[in-house]
């Protein structure tokens, strides 16, 4: 393993919009209009929507790179805001698990993953829930793989477009 994943602080909100920012483009340039790809990155990946989410009581990971600690993916744990979750915070959201692609399949994934359910669990959540876009069958494996089931479907904007994401669910019981 060439890195690493730690707990995520207040001054990690560059690495997180940095790492938020390069793998959303990474992942829809080609798919989502170029133009639109910036604009949703400088609000939903800006170092003040992470200070947000943080200020919120959100908690995220980073996972870092051995040699020179860069920024190769993370995990952001948050307030559930999806079709389908239960009312009373009984729901936590995964709101991001991004990873570069040149790290897929090398297990970080899987690491961010187990934190963020560690997480949700000592929060008290019983599910963790996700949104994700319904064309990427990469990622949707990959939480089924993780014991997530579809639950709902949900329009997410990017621009002045909708497009579809797919809402699962897994329990959270030890």
């Amino acid at each position: 393993m060439d890195w690493h994943v730690r707990a995520a602080r207040m001054a990690d909100l560059d690495r997180l919009a940095l790492i938020g920012a390069a793998t959303f483009l990474e992942t829809f340039a080609g798919i989502l209009d170029g133009a639109a790809i910036v604009t949703h990155c400088r609000r939903e990946h800006s170092a003040k929507a992470y200070r947000d989410y943080l200020e919120r009581g959100a908690c995220a990971w980073l996972a870092e790179t051995r040699t020179g600690e860069a920024p190769v993916g993370f995990a952001l744990l948050a307030t559930a805001d999806l079709p389908g979750s239960a009312p009373g915070g009984a729901d936590l959201e995964l709101k991001r698990i991004y990873t570069l692609s040149r790290f897929h399949g090398g297990g970080m994934g899987s690491e961010l993953m187990v934190r963020a359910m560690k997480a949700a669990r000592e929060k008290g959540a019983t599910r963790l829930l996700l949104g994700v876009y319904a064309g990427n069958e990469r990622a949707q494996a990959f939480y089924v793989k993780n014991g997530f089931r579809r639950i709902a479907d949900r329009r997410f904007r990017v621009g002045d477009r909708d497009y579809e994401d797919i809402v699962f669910a897994r329990g959270l019981s030890c």
